[in-house]
């Protein structure tokens, strides 16, 4: 059976589940999706899910069950991870951390990358549907602001990653000597913030930039 995920190369939740699988040595192949239609992913699950990552396992399709869900995710680590992304002695420190990162953390980072991202899509149809996505959940004009006020953001982006910077100097990952999923969470969210090289953690951030290293390189021992 193959294992397919349709995503968005830049997506902070698609880069934790194909880290994921690739920490696990897991073959599995991707498909980019049209940003302004997603027309990939709804006919790929008949018209279930619109929304990225999508999993589709042979005839099992996975898609996430709500905007705070992880059921990709979970479904990734029961079948292929031996429950390594979610042990039950860190739930609970896992999914706090978690819901930090893919909350405040991924809304500073994302608008340090979006206004480059736009600006990247050269057809013009594309570029202003996607624009309009964006317009209708933040408001009218939110992508020329977001370009604007970059410093501003830049720098509550790293204060955000503090704790993270400070956490990282003192163990390998953020819970323990192995990944969880909170440490691809947080690689999918700086992932985009420094998409092509967009952004550019700060130099004062050595903890972070040698955990991102050491979690790109790592594998899961079988």
């Amino acid at each position: 059976m193959s294992l397919t995920i349709y995503q968005y190369g830049h997506s902070p939740y698609c880069i934790p589940i194909t880290q994921a699988l690739t920490a696990g040595g897991i073959a599995f192949e991707t498909i980019e999706v049209a940003p302004h239609t997603r027309e990939e992913v709804i006919r790929a699950s008949g018209g279930k899910f619109y929304q990225v990552p999508l999993l589709v396992d042979g005839r099992r399709v996975v898609g996430e069950s709500s905007g705070a869900s992880l059921d990709i995710a979970r479904y990734v680590d029961r079948k292929f991870l031996r429950g390594r992304l979610f042990p039950a002695a860190l739930e609970a420190a896992n999914l706090i951390l978690t819901r930090h990162i893919e909350g405040p953390l991924e809304d500073a980072g994302f608008k340090l990358t979006d206004p480059f991202y736009v600006a990247a899509i050269k057809d013009v149809l594309t570029r202003t549907l996607v624009i309009r996505h964006k317009e209708r959940a933040y408001g009218r004009g939110c992508v020329a602001a977001w370009k604007r006020d970059r410093a501003r953001l830049a720098a509550e982006f790293d204060a955000l990653l503090d704790p993270y910077e400070t956490t990282l100097r003192h163990r390998p990952f953020l819970l323990g000597d192995e990944p969880v999923y909170a440490d691809f969470a947080l690689l999918g969210v700086i992932g985009n913030a420094t998409w092509k090289g967009w952004n550019q953690l700060p130099k004062t951030r050595t903890a972070l930039t040698a955990w991102r290293k050491r979690l790109t390189a790592f594998r899961y021992q079988p």
